[in-house]
């Protein structure tokens, strides 16, 4: 497994060694070890979620206070433009935002720590994404901050309006929401 760094040192993408021929693609996804000696991280993951989207569906920018989630994410179909916005206070890269294209032709995954919001923007007709957490849902601790706050700045590569839940149009200023020390 190739780690490559993001301009959040700890925000990481990861590139699987794959193999291909004429029969097809084979790779593996997830290897608790592997991810451990290229990393030098452990998380142990209790929850997989999917979803799927059409083109311009943004979701996010969430997060979990109280109980944080780190998240593998990788996309099973399509390619989508994946966002993470550091909520820790005590961090060098507080209030700073990462984006890149994760697909599945590029098989790539981007790993997520424990105090990141966390959304995506559907780049292709259709779009499944797999999320592996390492905490629970918990309903009660989830929180949205807006998608388009002028404060975080991301830059999201959208044609039109984007297609979003009420819940994230109604997101919170990056300025009053719950934060990690």
């Amino acid at each position: 497994m190739k780690v490559i760094k993001t301009e959040i040192p700890d925000v990481l993408l990861l590139e699987p060694r794959v193999f291909e021929d004429a029969r097809g693609v084979a790779f593996e996804s997830y290897n608790r070890r592997t991810f451990r000696e290229a990393t030098g991280l452990d998380p142990v993951f209790v929850q997989d979620n999917r979803s799927t989207s059409r083109r311009n569906v943004l979701r996010g920018l969430h997060y979990q206070v109280q109980k944080p989630q780190g998240k593998l994410i990788s996309v099973l179909r399509g390619e989508i433009y994946d966002v993470a916005v550091d909520l820790r206070r005590n961090a060098t890269t507080f209030g700073k935002w990462v984006g890149f294209r994760l697909s599945e032709s590029d098989r790539r995954m981007a790993w997520l720590p424990r105090g990141f919001a966390h959304g995506f923007l559907a780049l292709s007709d259709s779009v499944e994404v797999l999320y592996k957490l390492d905490e629970l849902w918990s309903p009660a601790d989830e929180r949205t901050i807006a998608w388009n706050d002028a404060d975080i700045g991301v830059r999201w590569p959208l044609q039109g309006e984007p297609i979003m839940s009420d819940k994230d149009r109604r997101g919170t200023a990056f300025q009053s929401a719950e934060l990690f020390d």
